[in-house]
């Protein structure tokens, strides 16, 4: 598959607070912009990865958003936006595995911009962690994208 050209920039700017693992702003122009649904740690079958157990479900939330990505001819290196929506229940020790899985996924050179919200509940009891994202790749070749 052949790529057209495409522009992201990541900026962190010194009128704010050094960033530690993601980027204040991304710029993007050109290229298609892709929105990932949030992804919780469901297998390809919609069975559940790690039941009780955090950083597995993190984990499979990455390879559900790699898997999404190439489906569209795009990779984590594309990566411009996550967001994070854990339950309250996983303690706040358990949230340094979170740096450690996505170091594994993304470009710690041009981190994602990110937020990372803790909830009362996600949709399904057992579900730990749901993760969204937002990438930006280049135009497929031929196309108006």
């Amino acid at each position: 598959m052949t790529h057209a050209p495409s522009s992201t920039l990541f900026h962190n700017p010194a009128t704010l607070p050094p960033p530690v693992g993601y980027s204040h702003v991304v710029q993007s122009r050109g290229g298609r912009l892709i929105h990932v649904s949030g992804q919780a740690a469901r297998d390809a079958d919609g069975t559940l990865v790690g039941e009780g157990d955090f950083t597995a479900q993190l984990q499979q939330c990455f390879l559900n958003i790699q898997h999404a990505l190439e489906a569209v001819g795009a990779s984590m290196a594309d990566l411009v936006k996550l967001n994070y929506f854990c339950d309250e229940r996983v303690p706040q020790v358990a949230l340094r595995s979170v740096v450690v899985v996505r170091d594994r996924f993304v470009n710690t050179q041009r981190p994602p911009a990110s937020s990372f919200v803790v909830v009362k509940r996600l949709v399904r009891p057992e579900w730990l962690i749901e993760i969204e994202a937002v990438a930006h790749a280049a135009a497929l070749e031929g196309s108006d994208a």
